[in-house]
This record gives C-alpha cells, structure tokens and sequence, in this order.
C-alpha cells in the first residue's frame, strides 16, 4: 500500500500536469474562436450575416413549433 506522502505527491503531480493541459486547451481554444471570428468577418463582407440567418431560423423553428401545438390542440 502507498504511503500518504506517495499519494499526495502522486494528486501534486497529476494536478500540475492536468493544470498544463488546461492551459493548452484554454490556448487552442483561443486560436480557434479567433479563425471563426475571422471566417464570419469575411462571410459579413461577402455579404452573408450568419446572426442574422440563425435568428431568422429559430424564429421559424418557434413558429413551427406553436403552428404544431395549434393543430394538435384543435
């Protein structure tokens, strides 16, 4: 059986390593956010607004959704 202090260097350990890779994927996740910003911009200048586009898909996703529950109810 590991000792105490065998088990508290071992959870040190692991939470210096995980704490590494939390930066790493805190970093990768900033490079993309980036190239998605990025993607959108030149959508917008090609004139595509993609905000624009999903708010008007949710909406009609929301009217089809109370169109359903007016006909199930009649």
């Amino acid at each position: 059986m590991a000792s105490q202090d065998e088990q508290i260097g071992f959870h040190k350990g692991s939470l210096a390593v995980l704490a590494k890779e939390q930066e790493a994927f805190v970093q990768m996740l900033s490079v993309i956010q980036q190239l998605m910003q990025a993607h959108l911009k030149a959508l917008k200048e090609l004139g595509i607004d993609l905000e624009a586009e999903m708010k008007k898909a949710m909406a009609d996703k929301k009217q089809q959704g109370l169109d359903g529950k007016i006909a199930k109810s009649a």
